[in-house]
């Protein structure tokens, strides 16, 4: 009898855990863990090409666990600007792993000089400025979404 209920805790705790892990994934958040620990944000995504024109534009501000997720359909260099932007935004720049390349912290409201992200990006976060580095977030850090092909993510969900 207490073998079976040993089995029983085990296979119950398998399942709960399997369900919050399968829970932590959905299309309106992304989860990150890196040096700093984990940290999640609240996303809007933006994957058509009207969507990444407009970003975050003539936003007066950005909710502290708020961020926009832009999604490429396939790998690509990557470059932004700051136009029409009116708040202080990190970019994290994401490949198609899940794993984060290049982080540009504190881009510039309203400059038109480029920002490359490199090349081989999948994603881009854009969060607001200055929180990357109070969370750790650098190459290397994970980036956790359903946009990520499981075959392949660091961090599947």
């Amino acid at each position: 009898m207490q073998a079976f209920r040993r089995a029983f805790v085990i296979c119950t705790a398998f399942f709960l855990t399997a369900g919050m892990v399968a829970a932590a994934c959905s299309p309106e958040r992304v989860t990150l863990s890196g040096s700093g620990g984990q940290s999640f944000f609240n996303i809007e995504i933006a994957d058509t090409p009207a969507e990444r024109s407009q970003g975050l534009m003539f936003r007066e501000s950005l909710p502290v666990s708020s961020g926009m997720l832009f999604v490429y359909e396939r790998p690509q260099r990557v470059s932004f600007w700051m136009k029409n932007t009116l708040i202080p935004l990190d970019m994290i720049f994401v490949n198609e792993t899940g794993v984060v390349e290049h982080v540009h912290e504190n881009a510039i409201p309203g400059d038109l000089t480029p920002i490359p992200g490199g090349d081989n990006i999948l994603v881009v976060l854009e969060i607001n400025g200055g929180l990357a580095r109070q969370l750790g977030i650098g190459p290397g850090t994970k980036l956790r979404h359903e946009v990520f092909d499981p075959a392949i993510a660091a961090w599947p969900c």
